[in-house]
């Protein structure tokens, strides 16, 4: 019994390791001595809605808690919200989230699935899609439903809050969100429930319905957030300063060395896998100066490289980079835009644009104002210069997009 009191302990001191809060540490080793004691594993649930087709390091924080819990021997249940995700969570919202097609959250389920096994065992990890009890619930359950929660408590919420008091809409079915994913816990029969600081509330709401259903309630364990490559809010490809688990080696090694220097160990603790020691030996390192920021960052960058592509890629990635940033040389490997053959001249704005180098003609006036915009070495100062394509030339917008832009090769007909 002693000897399962202590695993139980120095299990729960590792899952405790970047986490925010546990609600509550009790629950929780008291659920590891039973699952020690039983052979049972625990049910430990991590629910996605696919609102993006793709995840980041921001999404890897609570995955690689989840995989943790994996190698602990527990049952790993990855939810797709595709049915909450045509709700659109609220969390952090200052208006309404506009609602996903459902093609839109097959498309993005099927990106999910494939990605999430780049941090997960795929042996041994259920996958399922709330649309399978949700989808199936009449408006007498959905009523049921809501009679177990009160206006007053959704109201604490702090998002709705702020939006009652603005005089900002609130739609009844945004109320009725984190009922359907605590419901979801119900159904499962959740043991514990992983998720983000933003995402308290919704799984404290779990816990009560399971309380309400008859069923013990789940341990909320909460992750931190991880900020982007801006330093400031929180990790979004709609905000731009993510950094995507399935982009080239070299865009992830890239932008990991873009972050500003107070993110270096707190990368390394959430994203990059490093053990706790090689995390305190580098934050001792910086503190005392005898560790510079960009050694340090280059370290981080090839780790996330080396998780994700091997130590082979993540090694390339990093000459690739001092090659172009500190030798001031082109990458190797310059995709190419070809342009009509018919053209003799190429407007700025529009070759950034189709060129993927910036999502609308807007961004890229903005980027060329900015000064981040460069044409064959040169700054581009002028949004309404015309290229000449009597020649190649080659596109330059930010840090890492590069392009070569030439006219496409006629063949010569016989004569």
């Amino acid at each position: 019994m002693n000897d399962v009191k202590a695993l139980a302990c120095e299990q729960l001191r590792a899952l405790r390791r970047g986490a925010v809060e546990i609600i509550s540490e009790e629950e929780l080793l008291g659920k590891l001595e039973r699952s020690l004691r039983t052979g049972v594993p625990l049910r430990v649930k991590l629910g996605a809605d696919p609102s993006a087709p793709d995840l980041h390091l921001g999404h890897t924080v609570v995955l690689r808690k989840l995989r943790q819990f994996q190698d602990l021997g527990h049952q790993v249940i990855f939810l797709i919200g595709d049915f909450t995700g045509m709700i659109g969570d609220p969390t952090g919202r200052s208006e309404t989230r506009k609602p996903l097609s459902v093609e839109e959250v097959q498309i993005n389920a099927e990106t999910y699935k494939r990605q999430i096994f780049r941090i997960l065992d795929q042996r041994r990890t259920e996958i399922r899609f709330n649309s399978e009890w949700l989808s199936r619930m009449d408006f007498a359950n959905v009523i049921r439903l809501a009679a177990q929660h009160t206006v007053a408590r959704l109201l604490e919420r702090d998002d709705f809050q702020k939006r009652y008091r603005e005089g900002r809409p609130i739609g009844v079915h945004e109320f009725l969100y984190p009922l359907a994913q605590g419901h979801d816990s119900v159904v499962l029969r959740a043991d514990i429930e992983l998720g983000g600081t933003d995402q308290k509330f919704n799984l404290l709401v779990g816990r009560e319905l399971q309380r309400a259903a008859g069923q013990e309630p789940q341990v909320a364990l909460i992750t931190p957030l991880l900020e982007g490559t801006d330093g400031v809010q929180k990790m979004s490809k709609s905000l731009g300063n993510y950094i995507g688990i399935d982009e080239p080696a070299r865009e992830v090694y890239g932008k990991a060395m873009s972050i500003p220097d107070g993110l270096i160990i707190k990368y390394a603790e959430l994203a990059a896998g490093m053990s706790p020691e090689a995390v305190e030996a580098m934050e001792e390192g910086l503190k005392l100066g005898v560790l510079h920021p960009r050694t340090a960052k280059a370290d981080v960058a090839g780790k996330l490289v080396a998780l994700y592509y091997g130590e082979q890629v993540a090694e390339d990635a990093a000459l690739e980079f001092d090659r172009i940033f500190r030798d001031k040389r082109l990458p190797d490997d310059i995709n190419v835009f070809i342009v009509a053959d018919e053209m003799a001249t190429i407007d700025i704005v529009w070759l950034i644009k189709e060129s993927e180098g910036a999502r609308s003609l807007s961004e890229a006036r903005r980027l060329i104002r900015q000064g981040g915009v460069s044409l064959d070495g040169e700054v581009v100062r002028d949004e309404h210069t015309k290229i000449p394509i009597d020649q190649e030339h080659v596109l330059r917008v930010g840090k890492r997009f590069y392009r070569r832009v030439k006219k496409s090769v006629q063949p010569q007909k016989n004569t």
